[in-house]
């Protein structure tokens, strides 16, 4: 059985931040800034405090079955819940979204190289 590959996207908004907090991730802002986001094992946190009190968490997991997402995304929103209570962030409006990467269509590159792959064979 391959191993599928699975991005985990969990969205929330902080919530009740005191200004010690609020000054805290401002002050950590630039290494959660939304032009380094990746996906990680870890989870990756991106925000914009500055703009709107809303952040992201990127996680990269893996399972044998489709239905290991399941797993997975419930893996990725303890890990997301957990670092904002280790830290005391108030948040609310906890939601995830998850894609099985081996579910994906191509984009037009992908499409192009396995194209030239076949030709080869």
């Amino acid at each position: 059985m391959s191993t599928r590959t699975f991005r985990i996207t969990v969205r929330g908004a902080f919530d009740g931040l005191t200004d010690d907090q609020r000054a805290e991730l401002l002050a950590a802002a630039p290494e959660h800034d939304m032009l380094r986001a990746e996906f990680t094992a870890e989870g990756h946190l991106t925000y914009d405090l500055a703009a709107r009190p809303f952040f992201t968490f990127r996680f990269l997991d893996s399972g044998e079955a489709e239905e290991d997402i399941l797993d997975a995304t419930a893996r990725a929103e303890l890990a997301a819940e957990g670092w904002l209570a280790e830290r005391g962030y108030g948040f609310k409006q906890l939601r995830s979204q998850a894609q099985d990467l081996s579910l994906a269509p191509l984009g037009k590159r992908q499409r192009r190289e396995a194209a030239r792959a076949g030709a080869q064979d």
